[in-house]
């Protein structure tokens, strides 16, 4: 890797001449749709990005990006990677994303869809050069680094993005002005659920890795074991090494809307209950989590509970709630003076009597997620974007912290100042984990 100050001052100066550019563009006489039409991008206001897994949601951002220069590209198996490589045939191909980071200078921002368990290496190192960030939901796989990831966005003044965009969709940002303005009155409490789960399984025997995929990149910061069909590409998510199971692939999406509407930040306990004795290996079947949250200026304490798996939460009965809703995922806001569910495309309040013709909060629309990024990356604004680190950052840290709950088979006591837990010292190696060499943060 190469973090000298030389490397860092030319990219962080180029940084900070586009949002100069784009700030002096805000005062030209004639607006950017006259001269190039409706959606025009002028070449001077395009960013260059880098693009480090490039193959199944990668290949989306891909295309995400594809309105800006997209400079170089990055994939450790050839063959996901051939669609986006033959899209973008001028752009720089890579294997290594720490050799890409190290050789392209003229990068301004870096999109970040690998597994889990490199996304933080791969984003702090892309911030410690200089450069902005959109990276893939959870912000990574461990509670520590996390912390260390929203610590560096703060100390660089790198624009950053969670890739999940439904937080930028008009149901849950008009669900969670109603809240705040206290359509339900008090919450109090708040149900999460997702359907589907994963069962456990133990670690497969050696198979032979192939030629198209680099299996020791693939690896990077996780602890060495061989290769099997069952990690990549798609089952990596169901093992500890490399991702957190159901509650890490879709906690970052669902748990987003009360922490939006609630303004949660760091809960103080964490327990979590599921089939025993937790598998060392992989994520169970099914969870239930529960965390509770302390008081926040004027608002009250929340518990706030997951279901995963073939759990459902007992609101659904207690309040005569379909289970079958549009979707099979949702939150249950429980208030003072009644409840609303909701997912992602809907919401429903309760009694249904008492709040017939109430339509959703009126929320300005935004073009997408992503670009809601980029557009804050040519003014160099970081906390434009809604998912930016220093929001995003405490609610994986609540994700990953029910997974550790579960893990522990115990109620965690949470210090979220000093990152301890206080009641069980032991638990707190599920807390951060040492990088393999090479792969340091």
């Amino acid at each position: 890797m190469n973090n000298n100050k030389t490397t860092c001052k030319s990219r962080i100066t180029r940084r900070e001449f586009i949002g100069a550019a784009a700030s002096l563009a805000a005062f030209t006489i004639v607006p950017r749709d006259v001269l190039g039409g409706p959606g025009h991008t002028p070449p001077s206001d395009k960013l260059n990005i880098a693009v480090i897994g490039v193959g199944g949601k990668g290949f989306d951002n891909v295309r995400n990006s594809g309105d800006q220069n997209i400079v170089a590209l990055c994939d450790v198996d050839d063959h996901l990677a051939a669609e986006a490589f033959r899209m973008f045939p001028k752009a720089a191909r890579y294997r290594d994303y720490r050799r890409m980071l190290d050789k392209e200078k003229s990068v301004d921002a870096v999109v970040v869809s690998t597994p889990n368990h490199t996304h933080i290496p791969a984003s702090v190192m892309a911030m410690r050069l200089g450069e902005h960030v959109y990276c893939e939901k959870p912000l990574g796989n461990n509670v520590h680094e996390v912390r260390v990831a929203t610590q560096v966005a703060e100390e660089t003044g790198a624009v950053t993005q969670m890739g999940n965009s439904v937080h930028s969709g008009m149901n849950y940002r008009g669900v969670a002005k109603m809240i705040k303005e206290g359509i339900i009155g008090e919450v109090r409490e708040v149900h999460c659920w997702c359907e589907k789960a994963w069962a456990p399984g133990d670690r497969p025997p050696p198979m032979a890795a192939p030629s198209h995929l680099d299996w020791n990149l693939w690896l990077g910061p996780a602890p060495e074991r061989p290769y099997h069909s069952c990690y990549h590409p798609k089952a990596w998510r169901n093992w500890w090494d490399f991702g957190a199971g159901r509650l890490g692939d879709m906690g970052c999406h669902i748990l987003d809307l009360p922490f939006m509407a609630l303004d949660l930040k760091y809960s103080t306990t964490v327990s979590a209950d599921g089939p025993g004795p937790a598998h060392p290996e992989s994520a169970p079947p099914w969870m239930i989590c529960k965390w509770t949250f302390p008081k926040r200026g004027d608002l009250p304490p929340v518990e706030l509970t997951w279901y995963d798996g073939d759990r459902r939460t007992p609101m659904h009965r207690q309040y005569e709630i379909p289970v079958w809703l549009p979707e099979d995922l949702g939150t249950i806001f429980v208030g003072s003076k009644g409840m609303l569910v909701a997912g992602y495309r809907y919401f429903k309040l309760y009694p249904e009597e008492k709040y017939k013709g109430v339509r959703l909060a009126k929320v300005p629309r935004l073009h997408s997620h992503f670009m809601e990024w980029t557009e804050a990356c040519k003014t160099n604004d970081p906390k434009r974007p809604g998912t930016h680190f220093g929001y995003s950052g405490p609610l994986t840290e609540a994700v990953l912290l029910g997974t550790v709950a579960f893990r522990t088979v115990k109620k965690i006591e949470w210090n979220a100042e000093k990152l301890e837990i206080t009641n069980d010292p032991e638990a707190n190696r599920f807390i951060r984990r040492t990088n393999r060499k090479g792969w340091e943060i």
